[in-house]
């Protein structure tokens, strides 16, 4: 990595950084639309619902039988689902519908953002006097915001009743000793650090999405590009900051 490569590494951060700021700053003076926020959150959360609950009902399945299988060799089967349950909420369910959220809506945002940039219609908002910042990025910020921590849940939720029905009717393992033991050992801060994962990992989509539409070359490659970076840049986001957020939270909660 030559210095020309770092420099254009810091470069991007000081500009999303102060991408940032410019967010957090209209929040305080911004006169956000309702009907704007409304149908975001309807575009991030609910047209997502489809993706995201394959994902969280398959990802617990799977969870539960990969650890049955190793449980089983010492007759630890009842504590299969425990293991499922903590994994989901607090690991795999924010995460895998980050990264699911961040392919379809990353993608959606920088796309949007990117063509009216190169068609010139960010630049008519600024001579209207009209902050884009305000009308194109802080609603769609906001929503992702919300709506990602509700998708959390549904994920979550799924997996778990998937791998609890795996659990008990094909591999047989008692149904109460396995529900005893999920409530035993998994307990309100791991769902709320899945939460507050899930939060932080939906501004990252968010601003990392409009950041590359906004800031896209010109032409119709410089919006495929701009797109394609997107989902691959906050997709490595939120898995390094999934690793930092385990290792804070965790001192934090436990």
């Amino acid at each position: 990595m030559g210095p020309g490569l770092i420099r254009e590494w810091l470069g991007g951060i000081g500009a999303i950084a102060i991408f940032c700021r410019e967010i957090i700053s209209s929040l305080s003076h911004a006169r956000l639309s309702f009907g704007d926020l409304v149908y975001q959150i309807f575009f991030v959360g609910v047209k997502s619902q489809s993706v995201v609950l394959i994902t969280g009902a398959f990802t617990g399945l799977v969870l539960c039988a990969q650890t049955y299988f190793q449980f089983h060799k010492f007759k630890a089967d009842p504590a299969t689902l425990a293991v499922v349950s903590v994994g989901m909420a607090s690991e795999l369910g924010p995460v895998l519908t980050a990264l699911m959220v961040a392919g379809r809506v990353g993608a959606s945002i920088a796309a949007e953002l990117g063509t009216m940039r190169v068609t010139e219609q960010i630049d008519a908002l600024r001579t209207l006097a009209a902050h884009p910042i305000d009308y194109l990025v802080l609603p769609r910020t906001l929503a992702t915001v919300i709506a990602l921590p509700l998708l959390t849940a549904e994920a979550v939720a799924l997996g778990i009743l998937a791998a609890f029905g795996l659990g008990v009717l094909v591999f047989d393992i008692d149904f109460g000793n396995a529900f005893w033991n999920m409530l035993r050992y998994t307990g309100a801060s791991d769902f709320l650090r899945g939460f507050i994962k899930a939060g932080v990992f939906g501004a990252v989509i968010a601003v990392v999405g409009c950041y590359k539409g906004m800031n896209c070359p010109q032409g119709a490659e410089g919006v495929g590009k701009a797109t394609t970076e997107a989902v691959v840049y906050s997709s490595i986001a939120i898995l390094i900051g999934n690793f930092a957020l385990t290792m804070i939270l965790t001192k934090l909660l436990s």
